[in-house]
């Protein structure tokens, strides 16, 4: 459950969080909804779908949409403006990972998948987002990983895309300073059903929790952090 430990007001906002019917993603939602945003919650996987974790409501909203489509985003944002007149946050958390090869034995077509779900969708939304959010004076946030901030064996794509991920989120910030913020966080393990799945061995407690995360992404999209922008966040729990 989302913490209780501040108290973030998003009435009459409207917040945008891509990859919703995941287990970060569906943790947002709520956190969000429970602020009293409106929810724009963005997934190619329909709330219905038994892999989705997502639980809508009358302030959420689900938009289908392949992010990974520049011809899908424009659409996807342009009927999120028509439907609610306004954008005021954005949480780029689709994503995923796909580690165990070296380099030299990496396939381009998973190299591809990396870019396209983790960057690509980051940089398509945040493009296309971006006049609606100027007007608002909104937030960005999105997911980088602490992985990024060093190589390492056998899951370098994705290391990668995440520190993409960070100099995107930097340049987003720099290009508009004083109109839109733009932050990321950076898990270490995220406790979800498919982590555990393929890590059983694992110390889980160590992990930190999807609504945790979402607590310090919805600080971030708060005044609280009204002077913070740039800002590549540490989530790191006790792992």
């Amino acid at each position: 459950m989302p913490s209780t430990e501040f108290d973030v007001d998003f009435d009459g906002t409207v917040a945008v969080i891509t990859g919703a019917s995941g287990a970060l993603g569906s943790a947002a939602v709520d956190r969000f909804r429970a602020a009293g945003a409106t929810v724009c919650a963005v997934d190619v996987v329909a709330p219905d779908d038994e892999d989705s974790l997502l639980e809508t409501d009358e302030r959420t909203h689900f938009y289908e949409a392949d992010l990974t489509d520049e011809t899908d985003v424009e659409r996807l944002v342009s009927a999120i403006a028509d439907d609610h007149d306004r954008i005021d946050h954005l949480l780029n958390i689709a994503g995923t990972w796909r580690g165990g090869d070296s380099i030299e034995e990496t396939d381009l077509d998973e190299f591809d998948l990396l870019m396209n779900v983790n960057l690509k969708t980051a940089f398509l939304a945040a493009k296309h987002a971006l006049p609606q959010l100027r007007e608002s004076e909104g937030s960005i946030v999105s997911i980088s990983a602490r992985s990024s901030l060093e190589g390492g064996e056998g899951d370098g794509p994705y290391r990668i895309t995440k520190a993409g991920i960070r100099l995107l989120t930097e340049t987003l910030a720099e290009e508009n300073r004083g109109t839109v913020r733009a932050n990321c966080v950076m898990p270490s393990v995220i406790d979800t059903p498919m982590n555990r799945e393929m890590m059983p061995d694992s110390d889980h407690d160590s992990w930190v929790d999807p609504a945790e995360i979402a607590d310090v992404m919805a600080f971030l999209c708060s005044d609280g952090a009204a002077v913070t922008s740039g800002a590549a966040v540490p989530v790191y729990g006790e792992a």
